[in-house]
């Protein structure tokens, strides 16, 4: 055990030796394996990064989630120009789904309102705000919470009554350090009391917030906007009932629109139907192959790294021939010459990936700083990825030039070194 102590001291020593002595080629050799390492962590902290972030902001909602509107999240058969024609789902049909679809837990209708609106408050105004205009139930649905106040009931929904439930950020706009509940706005040119302040969400790079959204009832946005094709995108948000059969859920949620929108059998649906585990599904996707773009790209740096690891062993062999024969006339054994140069190799190796680690950690640092609340993530389990890659690339390179020292005579490596 004593020896082989003694053998990764004496090649640590060497491989700091080899850095030092040696400078220009070891850092020429290095190089390679760092930017790799670099390229390799930075990419799958990129990935683990955007996935965190898009898969926080979609947290708030069940993943049994079902989004049913004239568009699609993914790639679908139908033509563009096709879908381009269906007609929109309708307050009735969120209305007949909420009587008649089994298996139900919430169902709401939603009115995505495009290009924000501005909020007025006496003298001061917030614009640009994503309006929600939304059916009561969407508060359980998406699990929002309240700082202040509360959200609208079912009699104000269905009323369209004149209520505001305002984001963070919205709220400090209007009414800085208070909460403005019970005071009066103006949104779409109508007077409408202020009854809830959401919790701050923080700002996402991919993804929107909260907290520069305000909430009304959509009956209330309805008497604005009516349902003008393009004006507005309204959509049903609905979660089965927990336990609930998913596929099943989803065949009757179609067939009971196909009865109300009176499609023939054999006709395709006029609308489609999103499963937000689709949505997941997709993300998790599109990252795995961001991932293999990043590694295809990182593994050419690699390789250039590998043949720089083996060109600075070849060298140390032909530098160290002497005393590789001094070693084994001494009765040194072949594994002995062979462990030492591996041992170097992925010293050296591992020096390079340290370093492709530190710039990693340092542009995570300088990203987080210039990005807002968004969190670039180098994990602990990244960084062992990239020490063991590091560590394998040392040990793929270093194996040839390990085994010709390890096969050196000694007589003639002495007589070479000489």
């Amino acid at each position: 055990m004593l020896i082989y102590l003694r053998v990764l001291k004496e090649s640590f020593n060497f491989a700091i030796s080899a850095l030092t002595n040696n400078k220009l080629r070891t850092f020429l050799s290095l190089l390679g394996v760092t930017i790799g390492i670099f390229s390799i962590i930075a990419v799958l902290a990129a990935v683990d990064s955007l996935k965190k972030d898009i898969t926080g902001s979609l947290s708030s909602l069940d993943n049994s989630t079902v989004i049913v509107m004239r568009f699609n999240f993914g790639p679908s058969d139908v033509p563009r120009w096709k879908s381009q024609q269906f007609p929109d789902v309708t307050y009735e049909e969120y209305q007949n789904l909420k009587k008649s679809l089994p298996d139900l837990d919430e169902i709401s209708f939603v009115l995505g309102i495009p290009g924000g609106a501005a909020i007025k408050y006496q003298d001061v105004t917030s614009s640009g705000v994503d309006i929600g205009a939304v059916t009561h139930e969407y508060y359980d649905i998406e699990a929002m919470e309240l700082e202040e106040g509360r959200f609208f009931n079912e009699s104000e929904s269905v009323s369209g009554s004149g209520v505001v439930v305002l984001g963070h950020e919205v709220a400090q706009t209007l009414f800085g350090g208070s909460n403005g509940i019970g005071e009066e706005v103006r949104i779409f040119g109508r007077r409408a009391t202020v009854i809830g302040v959401l919790k701050k969400q923080g700002q996402s790079l991919f993804t929107g917030s909260r907290d520069g959204q305000a909430f009304v009832p959509a009956n209330f946005a309805r008497l604005v906007y009516g349902t003008t094709k393009g004006m507005v995108f309204p959509q049903l948000v609905m979660k089965p009932e927990s336990g609930a059969d998913s596929d099943e859920f989803i065949a009757l949620l179609e067939q009971n629109l196909r009865n109300m929108r009176g499609i023939k059998p054999g006709e395709i649906n006029n609308f489609f139907v999103n499963e937000l585990k689709g949505l997941t599904e997709f993300v998790d996707n599109i990252t795995g192959q961001l991932n293999v773009i990043g590694l295809v790209i990182s593994g050419f740096s690699l390789l250039v790294g590998g043949f720089g690891i083996a060109n600075i062993m070849f060298v140390s062999v032909k530098e160290r021939t002497n005393l590789i024969g001094i070693q084994k006339s001494l009765g040194a054994k072949n594994k002995f010459i062979l462990s030492q140069f591996l041992f170097e190799a992925v010293i050296l190796s591992v020096i390079g990936g340290l370093v492709g680690l530190f710039f990693v950690w340092l542009v995570s640092i300088v990203a987080s700083q210039f990005t807002g609340d968004f969190e670039f993530v180098l994990s602990p389990y990244n960084m062992f990825i990239g020490t063991l890659v590091s560590a394998v690339i040392g040990l793929v390179s270093g194996i040839i030039p390990a085994m010709s020292a390890s096969k050196l005579d000694p007589v003639e490596a002495i007589r070479t070194g000489m």
